[in-house]
C-alpha cells in the first residue's frame, strides 16, 4: 500500500514536471516567435504545430530570424537601426517589422516602419538641434533605407 502511494505520487510528480516543461517551451516559443505562436497554440492546442514551428518546405529560416540576422550585421542601415532602438531587443524589432511589411500599401509600410523606429523617442518637426529628439525626415529616410535593405536582403535569401 505504501509503495502504491509512492508510485502514484511519483507518477503525478512526473506528469506535473512534464506539464511544467511543456509550458516553459510554449512560453519560450511565444517569447521567441511573438504573438503568432500564441495564436497558433490557442487555435491548435492538440496539433503538432509546436514541433514543426519554423520549418518551411525548403528549410528556410523564418522572417524574424532573417531580419534578426540582418540587424546583427555590420550593414550601415542595421547599425543605425540598432542605435536608434538601443532599448529594444532585435527579436522584438524583427517582429514589429514583420507586422509593418504585412501592410499592402507602400506608403503605409514606410510610415509604419517610421513609427517602429520612433520607438518612444520624441519626434521634432523642425528642431534639428535637440539631442533627445530625432527629426521626422531622418526617421522617414531611415525607414525607406531599411525597407530597401530588407528587400535586398530577402532577395538574396529566397
Amino acid at each position: 500500500m505504501v509503495q502504491e502511494k509512492q508510485s502514484d505520487r511519483q507518477q503525478r510528480l512526473d506528469n506535473f514536471l512534464q506539464a511544467v516543461e511543456a509550458a516553459q517551451k510554449v512560453q519560450d516559443d511565444i517569447i521567441k516567435y511573438g504573438l503568432k505562436a500564441a495564436h497558433l497554440y490557442c487555435d491548435d492546442v492538440d496539433g503538432d504545430w509546436l514541433e514543426t514551428w519554423g520549418e518551411d518546405e525548403d528549410g528556410q529560416q523564418s522572417f524574424v530570424e532573417l531580419v534578426t540576422n540582418f540587424l546583427q550585421s555590420d550593414d550601415l542601415v542595421a547599425v543605425r537601426v540598432r542605435k536608434q532602438l538601443k532599448d529594444k531587443s532585435l527579436q522584438k524589432i524583427a517582429v514589429d517589422l514583420e507586422q509593418c511589411l504585412g501592410l499592402s500599401e507602400d506608403e503605409d509600410r514606410i510610415f509604419a516602419v517610421k513609427n517602429v523606429l520612433a520607438g518612444g523617442v520624441g519626434v521634432a518637426e523642425s528642431n534639428r538641434g535637440s539631442s533627445n529628439e530625432i527629426d521626422e525626415i531622418e526617421l522617414l529616410d531611415l525607414a525607406e533605407e531599411l525597407l530597401e535593405k530588407l528587400a535586398e536582403f530577402f532577395g538574396k535569401h529566397n
